[in-house]
């Protein structure tokens, strides 16, 4: 293992985590992800680039804008040191290659949807849609899955929680699920390939059912038929699991 190599790989993630927040931020909101720079979303002022350092900058000003002293969240550089993880993460599994900077970006699609799905209960078509094309046109290099797996995985993705989604409303008489985790979990199975699918989706499920239960408790909400919780990041986190794990459910499903 190349120490120098990895920290360097861990400052490029923690660079493109700086970006996934001008995504998250920029992309629900249908501004441009380019221009202008970034800026205080407070009182506009542009953030110069010494203090636009991942992670450092937040810890020299305390987390706060340099000019209206207004607090930054936190967010910001937890998903800058979130996403400086996963490259390292993807960088042991697979090593510096092509296929790194496939799975990196994939990773990176999901924390952005995610983020975007907590914040506003959408998951833009501008990250699910071009992923499933860059999935399906990696495949022929992809080791975890072959070209026709990534083909059945994007259309099962899509097409079996579409049935899911149908079945829940058909049960419950209102919607559980949205367009955008029909979209998602296409992009997981155009990279993970059609056996993937079971384990994410049984892997959200549960942990999205506890999660539900655990904020439903603390919240003391009355009305817990109305409670929503976007699926989105569950997905996200699942498919992250499977990358790294692809054998964590293997104690109850045949591969």
């Amino acid at each position: 293992m190349n120490l120098l190599e990895m920290v360097g790989i861990a400052l490029f993630g923690a660079v493109v985590g700086s970006f996934l927040n001008v995504c998250a931020y920029r992309l629900p909101r249908e501004e441009s992800i380019v221009f202008p720079g970034s800026r205080c979303p407070k009182c506009q002022a542009p953030i110069r680039w010494y203090d636009n350092i991942p992670i450092l900058s937040y810890l020299l000003l305390r987390g706060r804008c340099r000019h209206c002293k207004a607090p930054i969240s936190w967010r910001y550089p937890l998903v800058e040191l979130f996403t400086a993880f996963l490259s390292v993460a993807v960088y042991l599994r697979f090593g510096l290659s092509p296929v790194y900077l496939a799975f990196f970006a994939f990773t990176c699609a999901l924390l952005v949807a995610s983020l975007i799905d907590l914040d506003f209960q959408i998951i833009p078509d501008e990250i699910s849609l071009p992923g499933i094309l860059v999935g399906l046109a990696f495949s022929p290099f992809n080791p975890l899955a072959t070209p026709l797996e990534a083909l059945l995985g994007a259309l099962c993705g899509a097409g079996g929680l579409y049935l899911l989604a149908e079945f829940y409303y058909f049960v419950a008489k209102r919607e559980g699920l949205g367009g955008g985790d029909l979209k998602l979990l296409a992009m997981i199975g155009a990279f993970l390939g059609v056996k993937s699918l079971i384990p994410v989706v049984l892997i959200a499920s549960f942990v999205g059912a506890v999660t539900g239960i655990l904020v439903t408790l603390i919240q003391k909400v009355k009305e817990k038929r109305t409670f929503a919780i976007p699926f989105g990041p569950f997905l996200s986190l699942a498919a992250i699991l499977h990358l790294f794990y692809p054998r964590l459910l293997a104690f109850i499903l045949p591969f």
